[in-house]
């Protein structure tokens, strides 16, 4: 009796179920099949175009163009659309659009035929006719001036139907509108100015010296240039280790550390920096490797910067005087110790003038990344030419090349005599040295320069060009047995 009652409660239980099921199925498939509710002139976009040289920035006080589309209800034809735009707002009537779009793709455009009328800040467009139910809609305003203390500028509008009733619409993003910076209000006033309208007059000085685009694009080029400097304040500390590194490979007693030391030079050296940039920013992601565009860049140059550096400690390395070796080696170094407190300080002192040299082909080789979309200096003032059609731009960023060139170029030709200056021994004008520069023979001179003892000798012999390039004194350098050793 009890396996009974079980049953029909089971059984009921099923029952009601299937039924709250079925009900539930029922109330969804009604919702389905109800029809939707149709919003008229669905807006799409409104947007105004950046009037800032390589930017997408819009400016307040600067000539710009309202665009807004809008989707029609498939229901509603509609016979006009009006549009208030923000307080203080400064705009034309005269050259006002109103365009319907059609097909699959809205390729197809037909301009229509309108009364467009102004009042405050309200512009009114009647249709001749009205339009077709459920049309694409696009309305495009001239002329228009935002107030310059920029801000979100709101839109708002209405649309008339054919039966004569109206409707706000709804859903219209605002503007976001920038006020103007210190350069742009001087560029501004600059256009303004008699001499820069009679100095643009000239076409060669206008294409290339344009004051009003020399000055807006200063903010631009100004950001490439932060991220030049950065990307080779990168590039370069990263690559000196690795060129010593390979360097000491390559003077290796290991044929096979000098095979790939070799290889890896005489490849990177061999090929452009050019492909070997496009070889990693687009052969690396089909490969599947996806590294950011900054990191990616530092990696390419400082890869690139070291095969050179190498070559330039390699030859450092093998300028020092091979007494500098034996007077180590007799004072109990090792070979480590030798190379790490002896021959790599020398070795450094003397390529500074070429590692400098090198920093600046580096920071110059970053215009390259242009090419593949990062945005440094050239980049930056590639955007802008584009716009603005004038190569002022690339004038600015020639600036900002030297702004770095030139004071290294100097560095490089002062640390370059200073250093002829202590390898010829002679004494500066302002400073006597009281010191021979020949070596006497005890622990220290032997630990000297052992060029300076070198272009002594030379001196002596009256071989002034050898006195200039102690390194270059037959029988001096660090030979390869001394180097298999260490």
């Amino acid at each position: 009796m009890v396996n009974c009652d079980r049953t029909v409660s089971v059984k009921s239980f099923a029952l009601a179920a299937l039924v709250a099921f079925a009900l539930a199925f029922a109330g969804l498939a009604a919702v389905a099949a109800a029809p939707g509710h149709a919003y008229a002139l669905d807006v799409e976009k409104c947007t105004a175009r950046p009037n800032v040289s390589g930017s997408s920035d819009v400016l307040g006080g600067t000539e710009t163009r309202i665009t807004w589309e809008g989707q029609a209800a498939a229901d509603e034809s509609l016979s006009g659309i009006s549009l208030t735009l923000p307080e203080g707002t400064q705009y034309s009537v005269d050259d006002t659009r109103i365009t319907m779009l059609s097909g699959s793709d809205l390729m197809t455009r037909t301009n229509i035929k309108a009364d467009v009328t102004a009042s405050g800040e309200t512009i009114t467009a009647t249709f001749a006719e009205p339009a077709p139910a459920g049309e694409f809609f696009r309305v495009e305003v001239y002329g228009v001036f935002f107030p310059e203390g920029g801000g979100s500028m709101q839109v708002s509008g209405q649309y008339m139907l054919a039966d004569g009733s109206t409707s706000a619409i709804e859903g219209i993003p605002a503007i976001t509108v920038k006020s103007h910076t210190l350069f742009e209000r001087l560029s501004s006033s600059l256009e303004e100015q008699d001499w820069v309208q009679s100095w643009n007059d000239v076409k060669f000085l206008k294409l290339f010296f344009n004051p009003p685009v020399f000055v807006s694009s200063l903010p631009a080029v100004f950001s490439g240039f932060l991220m030049a400097v950065g990307i080779v304040a990168c590039a370069f500390p990263l690559a000196i280790p690795f060129g010593l590194i390979l360097s000491l490979m390559r003077m290796s007693r290991f044929r096979v550390l000098r095979g790939i030391a070799t290889t890896y030079v005489n490849v990177v050296r061999g090929t452009p920096l050019f492909l070997q940039i496009y070889i990693a920013f687009f052969g690396l992601p089909l490969a599947g490797v996806q590294i950011p565009t900054f990191p990616l860049g530092v990696i390419v140059l400082s890869m690139n910067s070291s095969a050179y550096l190498c070559e330039i400690f390699r030859a450092g390395i093998q300028s020092i005087s091979k007494g500098q070796f034996e007077a180590a080696r007799s004072l109990g170094m090792n070979g480590a110790q030798t190379m790490l407190f002896v021959i790599i300080p020398q070795t450094v002192r003397r390529v500074i003038p070429t590692m400098t040299s090198e920093f600046i082909l580096l920071y110059k080789d970053t215009s390259m990344l242009a090419a593949v979309g990062t945005l440094e200096i050239v980049m930056n003032a590639k955007t802008i030419v584009a716009s603005t059609g004038s190569i002022t731009p690339y004038v600015v960023a020639a600036l900002f090349y030297l702004v770095i060139t030139l004071p290294l170029a100097k560095v490089v030709g002062n640390l370059e005599a200073r250093l002829a200056g202590n390898d010829t021994g002679h004494p500066k004008k302002k400073r006597k040295s009281k010191k021979n520069s020949a070596g006497t023979g005890t622990e220290a001179g032997a630990l000297g320069s052992g060029a300076g003892s070198a272009a002594a000798a030379a001196k002596a012999s009256g071989d002034a060009e050898v006195a200039r390039r102690p390194d270059a004194v037959e029988g001096t350098g660090i030979t390869p047995e001394q180097m298999s050793s260490l």
